[in-house]
């Protein structure tokens, strides 16, 4: 049974089209998923300027997931790490008690092309909130895939789910999974987990026997299958797991503590958060802080 439809808040980040779904104000997260943007689809062209970047930047209590179905994004963190992301691969950053990345279109500066993609949060469990930061890059040999007759093709990018489960660490309970399905085809969301949500990020589908366009994401009532049919060929992510609790969001941090985001924005304003190693000449300064001056340097 479909409980809500969230239609995708559309905004610019100064060279590309983001879709904001998650957080919402009736229903702000689905299982421990308490962010996701839909970024594209768009081209950026060779030259692009690097204000479409984004800059180094701070996180605590979650996990970013990037996913993408078309492109790349290079990135870099305070842990050492520096991965080019393409379709097909997950780059997964714990947070935890604190982490700084930055991810930038190096190749799509030079060449052009098409971008596509998903960034989640996953909230992290209040016992792991302030566990160490790390990184990991998962290629497609770790994240199980699925073809039917009729139509489906399925790739699992994180979690269990479907009898599999993807080489991915978690902290909690959940599933990410990657649908593509050919107009026509039928595929059925199971009842494994208590809060669960199909989002359209390409073509269009019907649920329930209403249609669902790009963009759109139908958030479903616990306890019984959903059938999903394609009525264009449409790419469908489904996302859900287990509750952590509720969650305070404010700029990049989540946290079940107030008080732990006002002590991180105290961090970063102090400049406590160590940049990436690999990319540390800038940075996002909090909203309400001015922007640093310009490099003389530069």
């Amino acid at each position: 049974m479909i409980e809500l439809v969230i239609d995708a808040r559309r905004h610019d980040l100064g060279g590309f089209d983001v879709g904001r779904v998650l957080p919402f104000a009736r229903h702000p997260m689905v299982g421990p998923f308490v962010f996701f943007d839909h970024f594209g689809p768009t081209n950026l062209p060779a030259g692009t300027p690097r204000d479409a970047d984004v800059r180094p930047h701070p996180h605590i209590g979650l996990s970013t997931v990037t996913y993408l179905f078309e492109g790349e994004i290079t990135h870099r963190d305070s842990v050492g790490s520096q991965v080019a992301i393409r379709p097909g691969e997950v780059n997964w950053m714990t947070a935890g008690r604190g982490v700084t990345h930055s991810e930038r279109f190096d190749t799509l500066r030079r060449t052009g092309g098409a971008l596509h993609g998903i960034q989640a949060w996953v909230a992290l469990p209040a016992e792991a909130e302030e566990t160490e930061p790390a990184f990991a890059h998962h290629g497609p040999e770790d994240l199980p895939t699925y073809e039917s007759a009729d139509g489906l093709w399925a790739r699992l990018i994180a979690g269990e789910g479907f009898g599999a489960k993807a080489r991915v660490k978690t902290h909690s309970p959940m599933v990410y999974v990657h649908w593509r399905l050919k107009a026509g085809a039928k595929a059925q969301i199971p009842a494994d987990y208590p809060e669960r949500a199909a989002f359209v990020a390409a073509g269009s589908v019907e649920i329930e026997g209403r249609p669902f366009a790009a963009g759109q994401m139908a958030v479903f009532a616990a306890g019984a299958p959903v059938l999903v049919t394609g009525l264009t060929d449409a790419d469908v992510m489904l996302l859900g797991g287990e509750p952590v609790g509720p969650r305070f969001v404010e700029w990049n941090f989540v946290s079940s503590s107030k008080a732990r985001i006002d002590q991180a924005k105290a961090d970063w304003r102090a400049g406590r958060m160590k940049l990436p190693d690999l990319d540390h000449g800038e940075f996002v300064p909090l909203p309400d802080d001015p922007p640093p001056p310009p490099d003389p340097m530069s």
